[in-house]
């Protein structure tokens, strides 16, 4: 939990109360003026709870996101940590406002109760857990340190252990990381099945990704995959990648090999339970889908600057931020047009990702195709791969689910293609990373 150093005389609290009074000399009582002073004190307060952390909260104005029942609603503020899980929101009305009604328009909407600050210049209710936890005179400085120590020092139960957790995980990763590296090494020395069958995988890995591909970039990637199959098998549906995306499937076979001695998955990773619990509970707490990705892509990076700093990047396990999407799209589309024209949806239009990742490029250019040609688009002219567990996974979730949004249906099953493996990577690259990544290069 965190705690808000902040008293009745504290300097921030005054000049709240002088830039209400100069607002008020000016006849200026407006929502947009009067919220300015407010978000600058929430400003200053989220600056004092963030004091001597790692993990920084930040407050987003104007933050979207979406209901349980799939509304958007957009609130003026909410808090965010580094992992973009959601500490708290804050909803601002003026003077004329009746803040009684509006909070019960704002429920009616499906706004979330864990956390909720509604306020006015000279009256604040705060809503947690679903009841009205405080409900005061904000002119007086004592209320309304009262009200922001309620806000910014709430704990949501399944976040109070998940940074603990989370704590304890990323300074014993690299250490459960190099234990696991000293099991795959030993067991390929004394266990035959295991030994040939990830000898088997290198050369599956080389012909289909990379003929370069080092044995060590190979073991990461099993290791990577045991780590995280069971976070990813219990919030996403990972049997059905398993079944589609052949690397992954002989993954699985590898470990299979792996515990046919003496190792046991179960028990080596018996320490990690907490973890994963307290991941599983964090994401249950996230209604939006998509919010739940953003999630696990923040996990899943931090995850890796744990286990491999050095191979995260060369991994490729960087995710293009979907405002840079978005103008990369915008911009295919208007060269499309005024080179060629043609249009992303028109027949012939290929459209190829090898190394798609979440799938935002894919999901993102979903959303642009007119109806009347996704289904043909969807299972003909969109091509994309990837090897990597988390990844491939939330793809595999993402991209019917933004088929049925757009044309209210079932995604049909793209047609069967044989890919060759990838050749000629550009020579400018580095030819010791392009060696060790599979993801990023050619």
């Amino acid at each position: 939990m965190r705690n808000l150093p902040l008293k009745a005389n504290h300097k921030r609290i005054a000049g709240y109360h002088v830039s209400l009074a100069d607002f008020a000399k000016l006849g200026v009582k407006h929502e947009t003026a009067v919220r300015a002073a407010f978000q600058a004190l929430l400003e200053d307060c989220t600056s004092l709870v963030n004091k001597g952390r790692a993990d920084k909260w930040k407050l987003v104005p104007e933050y979207s996101l979406k209901t349980k029942a799939g509304a958007k609603i957009t609130p003026d503020g909410a808090l965010l940590d580094s992992f973009r899980l959601m500490h708290g929101l804050w909803e601002a009305k003026d003077t004329a406002d009746d803040l009684d009604k509006a909070i019960k328009e704002k429920f009616k909407l499906g706004y979330p109760r864990d956390n909720i600050l509604f306020q006015s210049p000279t009256r604040a209710v705060l809503v947690q857990d679903g009841e009205r936890a405080l409900d005061l005179d904000i002119s007086k400085p004592d209320n309304l340190v009262t009200v922001l120590k309620g806000f910014f020092e709430y704990q949501a139960p399944a976040f109070d252990e998940w940074e603990k957790a989370v704590a304890d995980f990323k300074d014993r990763l690299p250490e459960i990381g190099k234990q696991m590296t000293e099991i795959v090494r030993g067991e390929k020395k004394v266990n035959k099945k295991f030994a040939e069958a990830f000898d088997g995988f290198v050369a599956l890995c080389r012909q289909a990704l990379n003929p370069n591909l080092a044995v060590a970039a190979v073991e990461e990637m099993l290791i990577q995959h045991i780590l995280t199959e069971r976070i990813f098998r219990k919030i996403f549906d990972v049997g059905e990648f398993m079944q589609r995306n052949n690397i992954a499937a002989e993954i699985e076979k590898v470990v299979i090999a792996l515990t046919s001695r003496s190792f046991s998955r179960d028990k080596f990773l018996k320490e990690l339970d907490r973890f994963y619990v307290a991941i599983e509970a964090a994401a249950d707490t996230i209604p939006d889908f998509s919010e739940k990705q953003k999630f696990l892509n923040t996990v899943y990076e931090q995850f890796f600057q744990g286990f491999a700093v050095e191979r995260a990047d060369t991994l490729g396990i960087v995710y293009t931020p979907q405002e840079i999407v978005d103008f990369m799209l915008a911009s295919v589309e208007e060269i499309l047009k005024s080179e060629f024209g043609r249009a992303l949806g028109d027949p012939g239009v290929h459209v190829i990702d090898p190394f798609v990742g979440t799938g935002n490029f894919m999901v993102n250019l979903i959303r642009r195709l007119p109806k009347t040609r996704l289904e043909h688009k969807y299972r003909h002219e969109l091509h994309c791969n990837e090897v990597m567990l988390l990844p491939g996974t939330k793809l595999l979730r993402r991209s019917p689910e933004g088929f049925r949004k757009l044309a209210g249906g079932t995604p049909p099953e793209p047609s069967p293609k044989r890919h060759a493996p990838r050749q000629g990577c550009r020579k400018s690259v580095n030819q010791e990373t392009a060696r060790q990544s599979p993801r990023r290069f050619c």
